[in-house]
């Protein structure tokens, strides 16, 4: 197949080549899909693209006047992708279901981990050659509750680590899991619920309509004061706006972000030299309780060459003329 893979980053490309095998050829773009970039994928039979592409039906519908026929995601979420539209088009779309649930749940509790313990802010002060601890007190994670929205495979790593802490785990999920809740002792709540016992919040539900801006004035005047949140799994599931206010007031203690509504103007680019335009992450900047990784939680090498082998794979079905497993539609 001819596929044009889209947002390639230096650190994916060797890997994607690897896994390859020469299969496929593969021709490897900087640049994010959007409709104005579509272009570029005349005559190609696939397109690959990643979390910040933009595959809504104005861009799809180019893709399929250009003959694309196929798209592949590097990623678990397709909230980018118009899968409605895709369908009308004849467009066939596969995603990678889960490449480490371990990375990302690992990063989410270093976020935790490094707030708690103001570590950002120790290591500053230590290459300044101060070795003050004053304001640096953090908590024992042990005996905390932890309440953990989504509880599919990254829920459940990063409950696994709480208990491992000794933390008290309370869990929301339209699908409750019985074993789960066997296994780490953890209780199934409302979301009322959860929000108003839990010392920590970790989101890790997928982005919908039911869940976009979920936390947002109303649920965070339900939160303890000083509450942490944390957010690794999609930007939109954050009224921002409603989080700074939360920060202002101290009802947020601590905020750790690896996602952010709008990083795709931001995020996989280096603008040091730039002015920063976004007012929104600029007032997030600003708090000395967050700490911003960019969209980063996937990052290791077992992700990389778990996400490679299963894109590779998606494509090597369909050139069979075979469905893959991995294939989405709007009723996914």
């Amino acid at each position: 197949m001819n596929v044009i893979v889209y947002s390639t980053h230096r650190f994916e490309k060797d890997i994607f080549i690897a896994q390859n095998q020469n299969k496929h050829q593969l021709k490897f773009l900087d640049l994010q899909l959007n409709a104005e970039t579509a272009y570029l994928a005349k005559d190609a039979d696939a397109v690959c693209i990643f979390v910040n592409d933009d595959a809504s039906a104005a861009t799809l519908e180019k893709l399929q006047a250009n003959g694309v026929q196929y798209i592949v995601l590097r990623s678990a979420g397709y909230n980018n992708v118009d899968l409605k539209k895709a369908n009308e088009l004849g467009i066939k779309a596969a995603r990678v279901p889960a490449y480490s649930p371990y990375a990302v749940a690992e990063h989410t509790v270093a976020l935790m981990l490094a707030l708690n313990r103001k570590v950002i802010r120790a290591n500053a002060r230590v290459h300044d050659l101060n070795f003050s601890l004053e304001g640096l007190t953090g908590f024992d994670m042990n005996g905390k509750t932890a309440g953990v929205i989504g509880t599919g495979q990254i829920g459940q790593v990063v409950i696994k680590i709480l208990n491992g802490f000794g933390c008290n785990i309370l869990a929301y999920d339209k699908f409750e899991n019985a074993a789960l809740q066997q296994q780490y002792n953890i209780t199934y709540t409302d979301l009322d619920t959860l929000y108003n016992k839990s010392d920590i919040i970790t989101l890790h539900a997928p982005l919908t309509d039911e869940t976009r801006y979920m936390i947002n004035r109303a649920s965070i005047e339900k939160m303890k004061d000083g509450v942490m949140l944390i957010n690794t799994s999609r930007g939109a599931l954050v009224n921002t706006k409603d989080v700074i206010n939360g920060l202002k007031t101290g009802k947020i203690g601590y905020l750790g972000l690896d996602v952010y509504e709008e990083e795709s103007k931001l995020f996989f680019q280096d603008h040091s030299e730039d002015i920063l335009q976004d007012d929104v992450i600029s007032r997030l900047l600003s708090f000395k309780n967050v700490l911003i990784t960019s969209h980063q939680a996937f990052l290791t090498d077992t992700a990389l060459n778990n996400i490679a082998e299963t894109t590779i794979y998606n494509l090597d079905c369909w050139q069979k003329n075979n469905a893959s497993p991995n294939e989405i539609n709007s009723e996914s």
